[in-house]
């Protein structure tokens, strides 16, 4: 196209030159008539330069067109990737504004909850102090009497005196019945207050940690079997005078120092477990993560009987954890730390089935301070890598993701997966590691974790 360009601009001057030549011949020789032939090739030639500027222009206007075709592709992405977010952000509004509609109904709740205690309290301080009354003039009465008796033995219980001890036999049943309200008042208050603390927390820490795209390093290892303490181990274990069922039973006994323990189970063998002793209660750890010292990609056998040090890590073993939960209705505690040292549970009422159910769990959430990550109300059936429930087309969930868990289907939450700690550079591949999946939100990378169980008992949480 440039060489066009020139020639279109240099053509005129070599036409006007030859013109120039003519007329200067005038002086010395009459001119000849111009050769028609020689304009045809000047215009043939002015002709093949304008076409090679068409040709060259129709290239530009294909790479143009080209180009803006490009600019729109890229504006739609923008456009569709911006509608996207805008409609994320309309969610989360949604839900933020869910959440403080429910902390207000809760405060409210709250207050009316307060009310009720309040006024539940001053009717027993009543009742107390007529029971009081009442008890003075029965024991006076009853001296009486006893007076009466001594001088006339003849002479039967008056009336007054038997109606006045079923008043008071109907007054303390009354008592006894508000007491128990009113435990189970507070109790409920004691939930609310939970559930508005838990809501705030998720109003203001909208942190809890890095997206599970932080970096972590990939070195796979062999699995390596390593067997449960015995009971005749060096492992320390704990004086106790008879015969507890679980470490709840321990601390009853008056039992106050964290440690491992011997239990016995109904119908079961006595077993060494760890016992964490809290301030109100006692939790039988059934695992423990801290610094990834334990190898927990384990066979179906291991996970059954149990494997690492009970000082450290371990998983207690599925065998075990049921010959305790079977006795009755038990709490699951979940304890989770994250690469931020922050601290969070979730707590569920729960089932744990036979062996021959492939130890299947059942949960029902009832509080917490982090997003629910495993399925309610479901049985959620236990996989290993030799023992693989969830196994569709030929893929083992457990041989890609490492450990046994309850899952129902793969990349769920898995608590004894691969223990990798998160490096500055490289990202996840595979969801391989420790992690907490709620079903909405982001993954949470897990630095430490322990899974406890409780006897349901509502004082506990008083």
């Amino acid at each position: 196209m440039k060489t066009a360009l020139v020639f279109l601009f240099i053509a005129p001057f070599a036409i006007s030159s030859r013109a120039d030549k003519g007329y200067s011949s005038l002086d010395s020789a009459p001119p000849e008539p111009k050769s028609r032939f020689a304009m045809l090739d000047d215009v043939r030639i002015l002709a093949n330069g304008l076409l090679q500027l068409g040709h060259g222009l129709k290239d530009f206007v294909h790479k143009t067109k080209g180009q803006i075709n490009d600019i729109f592709q890229k504006l739609h992405i923008f456009d569709q990737s911006f509608y996207e977010l805008s409609v994320q952000t309309n969610e989360i509004k949604v839900e933020e504004e869910e959440l403080r509609k429910t902390t207000s109904k809760l405060q409210a709740n709250n207050d009316e909850i307060r009310n009720i205690s309040l006024d539940l309290n001053a009717k027993i301080e009543d009742l107390l102090h007529d029971k009081i009354r009442l008890q003075e003039k029965v024991g006076g009465l009853e001296e009486k009497v006893t007076k009466l008796v001594h001088f006339q033995p003849e002479i039967q219980e008056p009336n007054e005196m038997t109606s006045l001890k079923n008043f008071v036999q109907q007054q303390d049943n009354n008592i006894s019945q508000l007491l128990k309200v009113v435990q189970e008042q507070r109790a409920q208050l004691d939930k609310q207050h939970n559930q508005i603390r838990e809501l705030e927390e998720k109003l203001s820490n909208t942190d809890f940690q890095e997206d599970t795209e932080s970096s972590f390093s990939l070195k796979q290892h062999e699995p390596k079997t390593i067997p449960f303490s015995s009971h005749n181990s060096t492992t320390s274990v704990q004086e106790f005078n008879g015969v507890a069922t679980d470490c709840t039973a321990i601390y009853n006994s008056g039992e106050r120092t964290s440690g491992i323990y011997s239990v016995k189970p109904n119908g079961s063998e006595a077993f060494n477990v760890y016992c964490e002793m809290k301030s109100d209660s006692s939790w039988t750890v059934i695992q423990n993560r801290i610094n990834g010292s334990l190898d927990f990609n384990q066979t179906w056998e291991s996970y059954a009987n149990g494997f690492g040090n009970l000082n450290g890590e371990f998983w207690l073993g599925l065998e075990k954890t049921y010959s305790i939960a079977k006795q009755a209705d038990y709490i699951l505690r979940i304890e989770l730390e994250d690469w931020k040292d922050n601290l969070r549970y979730v707590e569920y009422t729960f089932t744990l089935g036979s062996p021959e159910t492939d130890y299947a769990l059942h949960l029902s959430e009832i509080s917490g301070n982090i997003p629910n990550a495993l399925h309610e109300q479901t049985e959620l059936r236990f996989s290993t890598v030799d023992h693989d429930n969830n196994t569709r087309r030929n893929f083992s969930c457990q041989e890609r993701y490492s450990g046994g868990w309850w899952q129902r289907a793969c990349g769920e939450t898995n608590l004894n997966g691969k223990y990798i700690k998160p490096r500055s550079e490289g990202k996840l591949k595979g969801r391989r590691g420790i992690y907490w999946r709620p079903q909405r939100g982001r993954f949470y990378l897990i630095k430490s974790t322990k899974l406890m169980i409780h006897p349901v008992d509502l004082e506990s949480f008083e």
